[in-house]
């Protein structure tokens, strides 16, 4: 089976073709938002430098597509090559049997046209945290949603909340379920980054603060409750400059790094040292960011933007929910109910050690992924 993944660069993708390693499966990878190679397995083909001009840039068309976005979007193949042409040029060359995209807005759109000129080969899309939820709300975004859970066959979400979401906007392909979108974690091998719950003293923080990321509030919640938390290291990761000004102004004692500071494992070593982890979003699926969290021992408090945190946090029990991602107030009372409360703490960790094994092990995943491309095999074969 020939299978062509369209994404964007990014560690998720990376960790979801590493699954396929073993298989027979002839992978191919289309940089649609033409962003550069990816650095994954040297047996995986992939077309990239593929944007072009047809005609030399014209003035104003920047301004065009920000300020009239609809009106861009029907000029732009008079004035260079797009995804769509790209895409049918890969077709025709590697003849796939299984196209698989990642995301829908910048992964989806772009190749509707072409997938529909096609429709025996077979589309899975994997949907991401915003993809329904945030987007379904926009006219002109649910209408171009529908247009491609219309032509879509297969369906993997990492939250059920989705899979409802895509039923109630006209999806009738199947449903291949729920895993991570990062797939599984190799546990035992993360077990020498943990240090005991006791000797935890890092309240780490996602620093997101943008279109759905909440990250501010939390640090306006432990400005706050500053004097009451001095005992603790107070750590801020994927900061945007919104939050970095915000600490820089207040000069607050925070360790505070911009999105990239820090690798994937770097920060999985991080949380294996922290005692709390916080995130907060309006928007989501299941951030990788909690799972991780949740893998390496830190008590999570996290945002339920639609009810998909609470298909892995049990409110209370091994994490706590943020009601209002907009409220200080609730944020500052959660983080001072769980610092205080050891046992939950402890009790947590223990209960988050089950979930990881149930749910978010490696091993386990990467035969569900496997799976599911052997579904769409059989449907075919």
């Amino acid at each position: 089976m020939i299978i062509l993944l369209i994404s964007m660069p990014s560690i998720h993708v990376i960790r979801w073709i590493e699954n396929l390693k073993d298989t027979h499966y002839e992978i191919y990878w289309f940089d649609v938002l033409g962003r550069g190679k990816l650095d994954t397995l040297t047996s995986v083909k992939q077309f990239t430098n593929w944007k072009k001009r047809k005609v030399k840039y014209i003035k104003g068309e920047y301004f065009l597509s920000k300020k009239k976005p609809n009106l861009y979007e029907r000029i732009i193949p008079y004035l260079e090559i797009t995804a769509n042409e790209a895409l049918e040029n890969i077709i025709k060359e590697i003849k796939p049997d299984v196209i698989h995209s990642f995301e829908m807005q910048g992964c989806s759109y772009p190749i509707i046209k072409t997938m529909s000129r096609y429709p025996k080969i077979k589309w899975l899309y994997t949907c991401w945290g915003n993809d329904l939820f945030y987007y379904m709300n926009f006219k002109d975004h649910e209408k171009k949603i529908r247009k491609v859970l219309k032509r879509i066959d297969f369906l993997h979400t990492d939250c059920k909340r989705d899979f409802l979401l895509a039923q109630k906007l006209g999806f009738s392909g199947e449903y291949l379920g729920v895993v991570p979108g990062g797939t599984g974690y190799k546990w035992k091998e993360l077990e020498r980054y943990k240090i005991p719950i006791a000797k935890r003293k890092i309240i780490l923080v996602k620093g997101y603060e943008h279109h759905f990321g909440r990250g501010l509030n939390i640090v306006k919640a432990l400005h706050e409750i500053q004097d009451q938390i001095s005992d603790y290291q107070i750590v801020i990761f994927g900061a945007h400059n919104k939050t970095m000004e915000y600490i820089a102004m207040h000069k607050l004692n925070f360790q505070v790094y911009h999105r990239h500071s820090f690798t994937h494992e770097e920060l999985l070593q991080l949380m294996g040292k922290s005692l709390i982890y916080i995130g907060n979003s309006i928007s989501d699926g299941l951030p990788n960011t909690l799972l991780e969290a949740i893998v390496m021992g830190a008590f999570p408090i996290q945002s339920n933007p639609g009810g998909a945190t609470e298909e892995i946090i049990n409110d209370g029990d091994n994490g706590v929910l943020i009601n209002n991602p907009e409220s200080v107030l609730e944020i500052k009372q959660k983080i001072l109910n769980v610092l205080f409360d050891t046992g939950l703490q402890e009790s947590a960790a223990e209960k988050n050690r089950k979930v990881t094994l149930e749910r978010l092990d490696y091993s386990d995943n990467k035969l569900k992924v496997i799976a599911m491309y052997k579904t769409i095999f059989n449907k075919i074969s």
